[in-house]
């Protein structure tokens, strides 16, 4: 019988000898001069050996963007003063800011309002907004209507035309000064969070399979074998997924959920062993009920009530049975994060990410996704707490030794509905009950029967390019959707394509916001309350 004391003396000494292993570890990478012998070290085609894909929520690009490189100043807001030779963006001037088509006119929303309802992103009522080409409707069909939102943010439908200007959105103004940003960058399809959170891994919202077995009576969730309805609209149409159903592999879902068929950007990924994970706020369960995880964690929005940090149907790889973690397992142990042995089979908490690049496992494609009251969705987080999550992550990102080899990539997965003054280009037509882009059931006039469902491009996004090899206070022009990230991660680490129709095949190029020829010795640390430059760095 082994005494108490032997016990906790024999724990303690495995204590010790862990701890001992670890440091050697992590000494042994600080010798090998990047704290990285844990890093990825597969052939790529460009410098980039580390991707971090930052993918936010629900922005247009007018929305943060209209005004660039001008901000109005006024007394007590961050000043915000553009480089000499700072490019201009296709934003709003002229006419379209005094003499707009839509019933209320542009305006920009002060930092005391940066506090904003949450808006209309569903599939038709983005098409509607467009009319035809026409531009002019995002009042009636995407403004929000309501008199209040939850908390104490007051609301109207004219609301949707309000833009922000780098007095609030700062830090994305200064990260576009130093690095590269896109005014020409849409989402693949129309619709909300899920699509453009399904088209970034893999271009191909079609092939979804609907389930009402969890969702509440009071949601009146009807499915059949390739669409799925709930009494406030479609979450599936012929087999194509324009809604946000929770995804079918998750515990933590709770109502409403789908499935994804075909392949994603994870398969190819571990198929040629490249080192890769998707990161999380409130991935990791608080408890467990009936033997499902729960996810549990929250804090309080920016519209004063409580949140779930996780949001399940913002995590695109549980909608696959092959890259899915539905009991939320964490990982294997902090060597292991974003390998294909792992446990957690690449799904992870934002926690995770942190603990593997302290030593020097830092992924080779990763995904972060900030917890919900930091993700910059209108009606629980306003852009001042996004931009605490993203300075903070980009601070961080830029004192690591990957830095050098890192492209940090800032996106967002839908526009929520914000005005945008540029018509989308149609490069993939649908003729469904809930098309209505070009006329009632109408997205073009083709009878393709391969797209239904996939309207598209969709709205004008934001799209930031940060790295040592991103141009220098550079705007580019080149057409680029979603899965110009999607394909940006195949080429470079050669893995093939999606198929099945994906968007990939045809996706503009990003590498136009990059120069290969040099790389420079940059790092831009900003604030994380008024988003400007700490001095001295």
């Amino acid at each position: 019988m082994i005494s108490h004391a032997n016990h906790y003396s024999t724990a303690s000494r495995a204590s010790r000898i862990a701890n001992a292993a670890r440091l050697i570890l992590v000494l042994l990478c600080v010798i090998a001069g990047t704290r990285g012998a844990f890093a990825q070290t597969s052939t790529t085609t460009t410098p980039i050996k580390h991707l971090i894909v930052i993918y936010q929520e629900n922005v247009s690009f007018d929305h943060y963007f209209a005004t660039y490189p001008r901000a109005l100043n006024p007394p007590g807001d961050p000043e915000f003063r553009a480089r000499p030779g700072t490019p201009n963006v296709n934003g709003l001037s002229g006419s379209l800011l005094t003499n707009n088509p839509n019933s209320t006119q542009p305006f920009r929303l002060p930092r005391s309002r940066a506090a904003t309802c949450d808006q209309g992103p569903e599939y038709r009522a983005e098409q509607e907004a467009y009319n035809r080409g026409l531009v002019d409707k995002a009042v009636e069909s995407t403004g929000t209507g309501e008199k209040t939102a939850s908390g104490k943010t007051q609301c109207s439908a004219s609301d949707v035309m309000g833009y922000f200007d780098g007095n609030t959105v700062t830090a994305l103004w200064n990260y576009a000064q130093s690095f590269a940003m896109s005014d020409n960058h849409f989402g693949t399809t129309f619709g909300p969070s899920t699509p453009g959170a399904i088209n970034l891994v893999s271009g191909q919202t079609h092939g979804a399979k609907g389930d009402c077995a969890l969702a509440p009576r009071s949601m009146e969730c009807k499915v059949t074998a390739d669409s799925l309805s709930l009494k406030w609209g479609v979450e599936i149409i012929a087999g194509t997924m324009i809604g946000d159903p929770q995804p079918q592999y998750d515990d933590c879902s709770t109502r409403d959920t789908a499935e994804m068929s075909g392949l994603n950007v994870g398969d190819l990924l571990s198929a040629k062993k490249v080192s890769w994970g998707f990161f999380e706020g409130g991935f990791k369960p608080t408890a467990t009920h009936d033997g499902r995880a729960r996810c549990g964690a929250k804090h309080v929005g920016s519209d004063g009530e409580m949140k779930a940090d996780y949001i399940p149907h913002h995590q695109p790889f549980q909608y696959y049975k092959s890259t899915a973690n539905p009991k939320h397992l964490p990982p294997s142990s902090v060597e292991m994060i974003g390998r294909n042995e792992d446990q957690a089979n690449h799904q992870y908490d934002l926690l995770d990410f942190w603990d593997a690049a302290e030593i020097g496992n830092v992924p080779a494609v990763t995904f972060l996704k900030a917890p919900a009251y930091q993700d910059g969705h209108a009606g629980y987080s306003d852009p001042l707490a996004e931009q605490r999550f993203v300075v903070e992550t980009i601070n961080r990102l830029q004192r690591l030794p990957q830095w050098q080899d890192m492209a940090i990539v800032i996106a967002y997965d839908d526009s929520d509905g914000w005005y945008d003054h540029v018509m989308p280009p149609i490069v993939r037509h649908s003729n469904t009950e809930e098309d209505a882009l070009t006329g009632p059931g109408q997205c073009g006039d083709s009878l393709d029967k391969m797209s239904p469902g996939r309207c598209g491009f969709g709205p004008r996004l934001p799209l930031l390019i940060l790295s040592p090899w991103a141009k220098e206070n550079f705007v580019d022009s080149t057409l680029t959707d979603q899965t110009s990230i999607l394909r940006f991660i195949e080429d470079n680490w050669q893995v093939g394509r999606i198929g099945y129709g994906s968007a990939d095949e045809f996706s503009g190029s990003l590498l136009e916001m990059f120069d290969f020829s040099k790389r420079r010795k940059v790092r831009l640390i900003l604030d994380v309350e008024t988003g400007r430059r700490v001095d001295g760095e």
